[in-house]
């Protein structure tokens, strides 16, 4: 079989007509040709840090929307399914997974739960975590979002990078902010990547020390514009990622609107899909096609460079997408799930003052960081939300026990009618809402109860939900299907005043206590900068 069209050769830097001959799943030959040809030719896009979880899609779904966007494989982080579900959650994603012909590189995940301060449905301690690297589908040790235990000497944290070395697979980080002695201390124990860059000046004191840096260009953090002159600098260091990214954004574009853009934008083509190729496959020791004989044939075909549209999609020397049609038939394993949360009631979330203060969490638009300001009540009196002053009721609910809920306040999300909730809150995926008042925020929770785990929004007593019934994170329909209910739901809490542009995702960040400044969990106000519990209120 023969396959023509202008090859990138991202190998020798050039592009030339050539016929591509596949057999058995191979690249047999690269033969260049005498004869202009149309399209071009392009090695298989790796997505190279992704939480397929975030999609709201198992693998099988994420799978069939991901090969129309040219991405052939993807570094995946089973991160948020394990807080669910433990080891069961990873096996769950490697056993979906094998179901397509997308290549899944999943990790071993690092931190679960993320932190000791809340609560999560499993635990996978430091032989956990071995058991997982010495399986073949486990490639690299997940992001280590506990920086603080690297950096202090946490005996447990220690042995699980100790076992990633020993296997031979890299440490994925996760260091927001870190610099200095800190940061040297965090890479001197073998940390090799970070994704949480968002300025220029915080990726080359990385790279300085080592690390690979993966620009992430996802749903709620996008530092592809702050970071993208590395392709002029660092081209060998850099990476591309998407790290956590809704369903209505995947259905758009992946990677290939990202390498689109670059391009568009003059950066040197061989050094943007390298960071998408070569770069991931070298780092992660991944077995994708470079677009070499004697590899596998993942290739892509599209009819521009800087409109990246996809025309043809091909993995182990088989078709899987052509012009709109994915050419696979995917059937879902049986769902899993950990939930077993029972319905709150209004007194469960009401909150007397204890301060002339109140602390209260300051979100922002397309961040995954807070801060914090001080708003001022009255003693003893019952608070309600301020809509004037976009001041917020935000209420985590742990769903693995029957507990009452943590409530605190939030500004930045702008709503002024009713609540939006879900029960994709990272890391340990509790049920987290927002609301102008309790009866909508308890009509919004206890919908997501019923349903073990979605999205849904409330307003006098209706409700909208998206049922997510794998692990109360995912769905096993076609991605279409779950954008189009998705970006419903979220116009509609656009439509009750919110601003956020991504009011789900943002709010799934807002009990991540790993990014700073101020976060709920379940278990009450956390403040990161202490990396410690704090009082809702100052005198």
């Amino acid at each position: 079989m023969e396959i023509k069209g202008n090859l990138v050769d991202i190998h020798k830097r050039e592009i030339y007509p050539a016929r591509i001959v596949v057999n058995n799943g191979k690249i047999e030959q690269i033969i260049r040709s005498e004869h202009d040809e149309l399209g071009y030719i392009l090695p298989g896009l790796i997505d190279s840090h992704i939480h397929i979880e975030s999609s709201m899609l198992n693998p099988g779904s994420f799978a069939m929307a991901a090969v129309s966007r040219g991405t052939t494989a993807v570094v995946s982080d089973p991160h948020e399914i394990a807080n669910v579900l433990g080891i069961h959650g990873v096996e769950y994603m490697i056993e979906d997974a094998s179901k397509v012909p997308l290549r899944f590189y999943f990790g071993a995940p690092s931190c679960v739960p993320a932190t000791s301060f809340e609560s999560s449905g499993a635990v996978i301690n430091a032989e956990g975590v071995r058991d997982l690297l010495a399986r073949p589908e486990i490639k690299y040790l997940s992001e280590m979002m506990n920086f603080p235990g690297v950096i202090y000497g946490d005996k447990e944290v220690r042995r699980k990078i100790d076992f990633a070395r020993e296997a031979g697979k890299p440490v994925d980080g996760h260091a927001p902010g870190l610099t200095g002695d800190a940061l040297e201390k965090y890479v001197s124990a073998g940390i090799s990547t970070d994704h949480e860059c968002t300025t220029i000046e915080e990726a080359r004191e990385k790279i300085n020390l080592g690390m690979k840096i993966l620009i992430r260009e996802g749903s709620a953090a996008r530092n592809l514009d702050a970071l993208k002159e590395l392709f002029r600098t660092d081209p060998d260091k850099i990476m591309l990622c998407s790290d956590d990214l809704h369903p209505e954004m995947l259905v758009k574009g992946h990677i290939d609107r990202l390498v689109g853009k670059l391009i568009s934008e003059g950066y040197d083509v061989f050094d943007v899909i390298r960071s998408c190729t070569i770069n991931p496959a070298i780092h992660y020791g991944l077995d994708a096609g470079l677009l070499k004989p004697g590899d596998p044939a993942d290739f892509i075909l599209v009819d521009d460079l800087r409109s990246m549209k996809v025309s043809q999609t091909w993995i182990d020397g088989v078709k899987v997408y052509e012009n709109g049609r994915v050419l696979f038939i995917y059937h879902s394993s049986v769902a899993v799930n950990n939930f077993k949360s029972l319905k709150i009631k209004s007194e469960d979330i009401c909150i007397r003052s204890e301060g002339s203060k109140l602390r209260v969490i300051r979100a922002f638009d397309g961040d995954l960081t807070t801060g914090e300001i001080l708003y001022p009540v009255k003693k003893g009196e019952e608070l309600s939300p301020d809509l004037e002053s976009d001041i917020l009721k935000i209420v985590v609910k742990d769903r693995y026990r029957d507990l009452i809920p943590a409530t605190a306040f939030i500004k930045g999300f702008g709503l002024k009618n009713g609540a939006f909730a879900s029960s994709v809150a990272h890391d340990s995926h509790n049920i987290i809402c927002i609301g102008t008042n309790d009866d909508d925020i308890v009509s919004a929770i206890n919908a997501l109860v019923e349903a073990k785990g979605g999205l849904a929004v409330s307003k006098n007593k209706k409700i909208e939900i998206l049922p997510l019934p794998v692990g109360g994170i995912m769905s096993d329909q076609p991605a279409e299907r779950v954008a189009k209910e998705y970006e419903k739901l979220s116009q509609l809490v656009r439509s009750y005043g919110c601003t956020m542009s991504a009011p789900f995702m943002t709010l799934s960040f807002m009990a991540l206590l790993v990014i700073p400044e101020l976060k709920l969990s379940d278990r009450g106000l956390f403040d990161v900068r202490i990396f410690w519990n704090t009082g809702l209120f100052l005198d």
